[in-house]
């Protein structure tokens, strides 16, 4: 019973830190700096750029970290990968839109590090959003690569500015590549990739953004930039989205139905092959970002994508720190901390929470 009442009351402490933490603001009224009233001190806001290739979880995403008053979104870049580059854009630029934010967005690769191209495939939609014709953005791309963008606002921002990876992983690939000394200045990437400790959804052992372009994903991991992981597992179970969550969604409001529209076709295929509920990992790697109460769990490792063709290609293992393995030989960079548990329970709350 003890133990009971302990877990209520951590959850509902986490709901009123989430809360205070993401309540809704226009991007462009946000101060400069967020003020705790509790400790009269003052905080800057920390500095991201979010990479994306825009299907609806990454939309939920976008919301969310456009939601956060202590988030300062500097540009979102986007490459093809659930949808192609141009769908990829009209879906950034009308997922800010809609969260009153005006962050820019800059175009990335069409193709992937190796310069192969990729038919874009969603299970999301055509459109990747649902095809519930949300999508009329006002707004335009920037003209300015983002690749460019991204090498630029490090430049400008040493050891400030924090990438959060929601896609393949080609853009930093190209950046590492370019510039890989101005890109040893980025904060902490966080991606969301892999399949973590569990099963993979591209194949059984990879997840789609590694799978997508895996050379890509190991020119990150082996570039000694800190990197933090949020894979497939920390989504599944408890953190998956049922239907009558989206239906409290669709009610909480225009930002919220918007997301709840777009994850229509992404639903209806997960009803398909069995589930009545649905993955949203996008938003829940941002909501690491966001809230780091949120994380409860992570461990220090070595990763190593496989880029070798074959049954295993895009598998990334994840060596710990610590434990010495037989067969190998333990002298790795221990450079990326992968997460291993997170407030699945509470996901859902904290998001519905910080964007109505």
């Amino acid at each position: 019973m003890k133990n009971k009442i302990k877990k209520t009351l951590i959850g509902m402490l986490a709901l009123t830190l989430t809360f205070s933490m993401c309540a809704c603001a226009m991007q462009t009224t946000v101060p400069e700096k967020v003020s705790s009233t509790d400790t009269n001190t003052v905080t800057e806001k920390r500095k991201i750029i979010i990479d994306t290739d825009t299907g609806a979880d990454d939309a939920s995403a976008l919301i969310l970290a456009a939601k956060c008053e202590n988030i300062d979104i500097v540009g979102v870049t986007v490459l093809v990968g659930n949808v192609d580059l141009e769908q990829s854009t009209k879906n950034a630029i009308m997922a800010l839109e809609t969260a009153g934010c005006d962050a820019p967005v800059y175009k990335g690769a069409d193709e992937t590090f190796n310069g192969v191209k990729k038919t874009a495939f969603s299970v999301f939609g055509e459109d990747g959003m649902g095809d519930a014709n949300l999508i009329h953005p006002k707004g335009e791309a920037e003209e300015e690569d983002a690749i460019d963008f991204i090498l630029d606002t490090v430049k400008s921002n040493p050891g400030e500015i924090e990438i959060v990876a929601l896609g393949p992983a080609t853009n930093i690939a190209k950046a590492i590549e370019k510039d890989p000394e101005t890109m040893k200045k980025v904060k902490m990437i966080w991606s969301m990739g892999s399949a973590g400790l569990g099963p993979g959804n591209a194949s059984p052992v990879a997840e789609f953004n590694v799978y997508a372009d895996a050379e890509a994903y190991k020119i990150m991991l082996d570039s000694e930039i800190p990197i933090t992981v949020i894979g497939l597992d920390m989504c599944a179970d408890e953190a998956q989205w049922t239907d009558d969550q989206f239906v409290k969604l669709s009610a909480s409001g225009e930002t919220g139905r918007f997301v709840a529209d777009s994850f229509g076709k992404i639903r209806e295929f997960y009803k398909n092959n069995g589930s009545e509920t649905v993955m949203n990992c996008d938003a829940l790697a941002m909501m690491c970002v966001t809230n780091p109460d949120f994380v409860n769990d992570r461990i220090n490792t070595h990763a190593s994508c496989i880029i070798e063709e074959g049954e295993t290609y895009a598998q990334v293992i994840y060596y710990k720190e610590g434990f010495t393995y037989d067969m190998a030989m333990n002298d790795f960079v221990y450079n990326v901390d992968l997460v291993t548990d997170v407030d699945k329970e509470l996901f859902f709350e904290n998001y519905l929470n910080a964007v109505r």
